[in-house]
């Protein structure tokens, strides 16, 4: 590998940690029967006001329920976290109204 290929690479990783979020962890899960259910206790004071949205009336937050690679000390083998994921905004493109040479 030469000094390009380590300037690219590292480029390449900055904007890939750019784009990633902090993960806010706000529970854990044990699997069980057989993997049918994932049993959750989640804590409702940790998560950020600012991921709680309304709609028709009721609140709701956006959670993932990830696998863990291995099962930790105490017997979780899931983790709950907020999806923080935010669509990017989209660019408005004005349509100019001009005349036509015609």
């Amino acid at each position: 590998m030469n000094e390009t290929t380590i300037i690219v690479s590292k480029n390449k990783i900055n904007k890939q940690m750019e784009n990633k979020t902090e993960r806010i962890y706000v529970g854990s899960g044990v699997e069980k029967f057989d993997g049918d259910q994932v049993v959750c206790s989640l804590c409702l004071t940790e998560i950020p006001k600012e991921h709680v949205f309304e709609y028709d009336g009721k609140k709701y937050i956006k959670l993932k329920v990830v696998k863990k690679r291995e099962e930790d000390q105490y017997g979780k083998t899931h983790y709950i976290e907020v999806d923080t994921w935010k669509p990017e905004a989209k660019k408005v493109v004005s349509k100019q109204d001009d005349d036509l040479p015609f």
